[in-house]
């Protein structure tokens, strides 16, 4: 999907003349006040247009070889490092090419609920979380030229859809800012968000209301 003009005419006033007197009279006339006129209204208000939300810093990722590499040079990663390693996927994340990654920084796991965090990245909880991780992660190497003025879904590899909104600014993944788009390793690209992503038929551990997690619109 792909993202009007005024006309303006100007009317020549003609004045026709008058006697001195009968203009003087009809300007009294004119300029009278009525005894009977309500007061004038207050002027309305102009509403101030509100401002927009803040967008979360960048981390200023830098490619430092492949993905993981480059997610562990950074320093704003460790949470998302920790989970690929717990998960097994740290050598997919390596080896295989054309691969693009939706990496949340630390404080976007941070904003979780501490013990929904706790939950997702406990042993138990293995199998959910890679499922978590495989849903930030699409094979395709998908830079902003793919997308940037365009908005649709793209399938990951947890086989679930991502909504992505390239048509504006900042660039969104679901209800997610990109705050930093195509950092390009050997083995694909890597796209900073400031929001865990979370497929639509997953319900984390100890979920709450204050979760600020990022999920398909109208989801």
């Amino acid at each position: 999907m792909r993202l009007s003009r005024l006309l303006t005419a100007a009317a020549a006033v003609s004045l026709i003349a008058c006697p001195v007197a009968v203009l003087a009279k009809s300007e009294t006339m004119a300029t009278a006040p009525s005894e009977n006129a309500p007061p004038a209204a207050p002027p309305t208000p102009t509403p101030s247009a509100a401002s927009p939300a803040p967008v979360a810093p960048s981390p200023h990722l830098k490619a430092a070889g492949d993905m993981v590499s480059t997610l562990r040079a950074s320093g704003d990663f460790s949470i998302l490092v920790k989970a690929l390693d717990d998960t097994n996927l740290s050598g997919v994340l390596k080896t295989t090419p054309n691969l693009t990654l939706f990496a949340p920084t630390d404080e976007a796991f941070h904003a979780l609920p501490p013990t929904q965090l706790s939950e997702l990245l406990a042993p138990k909880n293995v199998a959910l979380l890679q499922k978590v991780l495989t849903y930030h992660l699409v094979h395709l190497d998908f830079d902003t030229s793919k997308f940037k003025g365009t908005k649709g879904p793209v399938e990951t590899v947890e086989k679930g859809k991502l909504q992505i909104d390239g048509s504006g600014e900042p660039l969104m993944v679901n209800n997610a800012d990109i705050i930093q788009a195509d950092v390009h390793t050997t083995n694909g690209v890597i796209h900073v968000v400031d929001k865990v992503l979370i497929p639509a038929d997953v319900t984390l551990p100890a979920a709450t209301a204050a979760a600020q997690v990022s999920r398909p619109p109208g989801a």
